[in-house]
């Protein structure tokens, strides 16, 4: 065996993330409040539009907009994408009524404002917050109002669960990011169905050690799911083809892949209509590994996580302390030699692995699962988890080193949101 076949085989582990941090501080000036607006029923005059919100500066955190009177109150703009969000301007409402919009969460651009509310028409109820979430989604404007020759009269009030300002396209595109002044890569496939209008899940899908994103990408079973459930996938190329995940695996151990991992969510949110709450991992392999790694420090960004043919390191090696409880869904072969089954040493001798059996019930403790297990199949599951949370592990009797299948992986994972 060549040697650098054999330092790919030693290697297929795991790899590291630094983290990317955004910081927040102050706060950015929401919209102004509109003014004037004649009375409702046909012919009523609109009033004139508030003025937008300030940019917030480089790390502010953002702040809820102004409220809005009779239609035209503008909504402001988010502040600048990687340095804290603006604020984002007030909702306009019906007639008497008011919409409130909020920011994006520091550190990722805020969207634009809520969405404008009928005028001319009977007065409206107070407008619902926007969803803060990362990247700002817009606000929900007050009820529109009823009457007739008013704007937008007549149609129904209250929340809405749409986007504005995608720039995402269907089809596959190759990305590149900067993570800490290095470029880093990684295919979007953005699904047929997409239209940028209601928000959708993301998932980041890990290749294994050697690897490549576009391998994963055909290899995994992910994309096909992707298509026809209607969410965004992203397939990550590893520096030196591998993950920077505690001991193992890249030549450098300075590599930033929880950077990369947070870069390339955050690119997402503000380029395209993610539900910032349903973000998931998953990887085979050292890939795989990244997902672990990602739910024991990115808890806060990802729903559930579900690698294949990986398990956590003992816990010198990889400590583990997730920000809450986190679903996890691990696959595993019993006849697996790459990653054994039963744990111990990996081939490098530099890595030490729980084991399935290991791996699950450290993920069972750290979530505060009971005793409880269902079995449903090939898997077996704790389903009494602090914060409602599952941890699962579905074992294939004679099964290798392979990736796990992708449908029960997506039935699992789309079952979690961020609290």
């Amino acid at each position: 065996m060549a040697v650098s076949e054999r330092k790919l085989v030693l290697c297929f582990l795991f790899a590291g993330l630094a983290s990317v941090t955004f910081v927040a501080c102050g706060q950015s000036q929401g919209g102004s409040r509109g003014t004037g607006g004649g009375p409702a029923g046909s012919g009523g005059v609109t009033g004139s539009g508030g003025t937008p919100g300030v940019d917030g500066g480089p790390g502010d955190l953002a702040a809820s907009g102004g409220a809005g009177t009779p239609s035209g109150g503008v909504s402001g703009t988010g502040g600048k994408v990687g340095g804290g969000s603006g604020g984002t301007g007030g909702a306009t409402g019906g007639t008497g009524g008011t919409g409130e919009g909020t920011g994006g969460s520091a550190g990722r651009a805020a969207g634009t404002g809520g969405n404008a509310s009928g005028s001319g028409g009977v007065a409206g109820g107070k407008g619902a917050a926007g969803a803060q979430g990362h990247g700002g989604i817009g606000a929900s404007g007050g009820k529109i109002g009823s009457g007739t020759g008013g704007a937008n009269s007549g149609a129904g009030g209250g929340s809405v669960s749409s986007c504005s300002g995608s720039t995402l396209s269907p089809g596959n595109t190759n990305k590149t990011i900067q993570i800490g002044g290095v470029s880093r890569t990684y295919i979007l496939h953005v699904p047929t169905g997409y239209t940028g209008t209601k928000p959708v899940p993301l998932v980041l899908d890990f290749h294994a050690l050697g690897g490549t994103g576009s391998q994963e990408q055909s290899s995994s079973g992910y994309q096909a799911i992707a298509d026809k459930q209607g969410f965004i996938i992203l397939f990550p190329d590893g520096i030196d083809n591998a993950w920077n995940i505690g001991p193992c695996c890249t030549n450098s151990r300075d590599v930033d892949d929880l950077g990369f991992a947070k870069g390339m969510v955050a690119a997402m949110v503000s380029a395209g209509c993610i539900d910032t709450k349903r973000i998931y991992a998953t990887g085979f392999s050292m890939g795989g590994g990244m997902s672990h790694y990602l739910a024991c420090n990115a808890a806060d960004l990802f729903a559930a996580v579900a690698p294949s043919s990986f398990d956590l390191l003992v816990p010198d090696e990889e400590p583990c302390a997730p920000s809450r409880p986190i679903s996890v869904l691990t696959y595993r072969g019993t006849a697996d030699t790459t990653v054994p089954y039963a744990g111990g040493p990996g081939p490098s001798g530099k890595i030490t692995f729980l084991g399935a059996q290991g791996s699950f019930q450290r993920w069972a403790s750290i979530d505060g699962c009971s005793t409880a297990t269902t079995t449903d199949g090939d898997c077996t599951y704790y389903g009494t988890c602090s914060a409602g949370v599952e941890v699962g592990l579905c074992v294939k009797q004679g099964g290798g080193h392979a990736p796990g299948d992708a449908n029960v992986g997506w039935a699992f994972l789309s079952r979690f949101t961020l609290p």
